[in-house]
């Protein structure tokens, strides 16, 4: 298999050692048969996927979105899957969350849909409900981990404390 990226922030020869060849997005989107979609949602790729970028897919490329909902539009990846101007999609994130049973994403039958766990292997599942367990122990012994808003858990211990 032929391995294509587009990582503006990935030295070529790191990719290549990798077997990964890096090429513009546009070239990317052209050439793939699977364009699987990796990258956080910020102001640099907010909607990095819209109709311009769907429109350069092959009718029979398949889109995958386990990243996040913001960097596809969706009103028109829904357009391109109607017209089935490509093969289909697989999304794990959704707009609007949970998946409201009345999204056009449901019934087209070319787009698979499940919830945001795409990720959740067996060895994924088992780290995270360790990390769970870890952060609770951790925060009822006073001595909290992986604290992601130090200032509002400095409002909540003496009520936790209480």
């Amino acid at each position: 298999m032929r391995l294509l990226a587009f990582d503006p922030y990935v030295p070529a020869d790191q990719a290549a050692a990798m077997g990964v060849e890096l090429v513009q997005l546009d070239d990317l989107l052209r050439q793939s048969d699977y364009v699987s979609l990796h990258l956080p949602d910020n102001d640099a790729t907010k909607g990095i996927i819209g109709r311009r970028e769907l429109g350069l897919m092959k009718p029979t490329a398949y889109l995958i979105n386990t990243a996040r909902a913001a960097v596809v539009d969706e009103p028109a990846l829904i357009e391109v899957l109607s017209e089935k101007r490509i093969a289909g999609a697989g999304l794990d994130v959704f707009h609007r969350e949970p998946l409201e049973a009345e999204s056009p994403l449901l019934a087209l039958p070319n787009v698979v849909c499940i919830p945001h766990l795409g990720g959740a292997s067996k060895h994924v599942m088992a780290h995270q409900s360790r990390m769970a367990v870890e952060g609770l122990f951790g925060l009822l012994d006073g001595e909290p981990v992986n604290v992601v808003n130090p200032a509002q858990l400095a409002r909540a211990l003496p009520r936790l404390r209480g």
